[in-house]
């Protein structure tokens, strides 16, 4: 489902492309597509160990890279109103809150972003994990090499509990499955930017699991993907945009991971399967073509899946 933006966010968008002396696809790309568009992106996986009759339906929310002007408070707002209309059971938010220096012209406070993002509404509530800029872009977290950096403490703040290396049971329709939060698999650098730390812990993870009911992994950068066990049916992912360029159903700058395309979408692997969102946000640089912003929505439990469950990888 394509969400139109309206007159005046076009002419919005590509007045702040003007800005950066683009013209045609690039300030499309800059001003419209990175900005204001917006769609949905459903899925409906048949996924392996799933709880017969167990139909639950998740929004997907990824990198946000909260800043003026690429990704305002009232451009959060409009994600939140159109994931509301959409009335999901589960609202997972998959990292990446704040955006880096070399693209927010002006820094929006976490803790404003997360008193929007509070309004979302789901009967299983909201339920979130840190990316690497969450980590990277606390100076004094990253000094400690410690949290809990400020994203963690403003979300938690409003109500929204954040899983690292954690999972929580719940329930839905009389049926339990389980909610793993992995840690950031790329939270420390040092100062010639390499890095140094990580905080993911995919065994203790693994090991909060303490019933033999189906499992969601929420993990920030799908790198990790190749060594998830079976004892998950679906991994969510996002960090990569998508590549933020996307060409004929290539993303160029995203590396495979041993050997799998893991930049983008539903991919199936030795029976394994990830769903890698394009997110919302832009980072290095304020261009998204081929990839528009999205909500992605999961349908699980369909006694026939959908079409976009069909493409898979690996």
């Amino acid at each position: 489902m394509l969400i139109l933006p309206t007159r005046r966010q076009v002419l919005t968008g590509l007045g702040y492309a003007s800005a950066f002396g683009l013209t045609g696809t690039a300030a499309y790309g800059v001003g419209v597509e990175a900005m204001h568009g917006l769609v949905v992106t459903r899925y409906a996986p048949a996924l392996p160990g799933w709880t017969p009759g167990l139909r639950l339906t998740v929004a997907v929310l990824a990198d946000f890279h909260v800043c003026e002007p690429f990704m305002p408070l009232d451009r959060v707002a409009e994600i939140v109103d159109a994931t509301n209309a959409l009335q999901p059971d589960l609202v997972l938010l998959l990292g990446d809150y704040p955006a880096s220096g070399r693209i927010a012209w002006r820094r929006v406070p976490l803790d404003a972003f997360a008193r929007t993002v509070e309004r979302l509404r789901a009967p299983l509530g909201i339920h979130a994990v840190l990316g690497n800029h969450d980590w990277w872009d606390d100076h004094d977290a990253q000094r400690r090499r410690a949290g809990p950096p400020e994203a963690q403490r403003a979300l938690e703040a409003r109500g929204i509990p954040v899983l690292e290396n954690d999972a929580v049971r719940l329930v839905h329709q009389g049926r339990p499955f389980w909610l793993a939060g992995l840690g950031d698999q790329q939270a420390f650098l040092d100062r010639a930017g390499n890095l140094v730390g990580w905080r993911d812990d995919l065994p203790a993870t693994v090991a909060r699991i303490t019933d033999d009911a189906p499992a969601i992994l929420m993990a920030h950068e799908p790198d990790i993907f190749p060594d998830v066990p079976d004892r998950f049916a679906l991994t969510l992912s996002g960090h990569t945009h998508g590549g933020q360029i996307r060409l004929l159903g290539h993303s160029p700058a995203i590396r495979r991971v041993q050997g799998l395309d893991l930049s983008y979408g539903h991919v199936v692997s030795r029976g394994r399967h990830i769903i890698v969102s394009g997110g919302f946000g832009v980072s290095r640089v304020p261009v998204r073509i081929g990839v528009p912003p999205e909500i992605v929505w999961l349908d699980l439990g369909r006694e026939t899946p959908g079409p976009a469950a069909e493409a898979a990888a690996g």
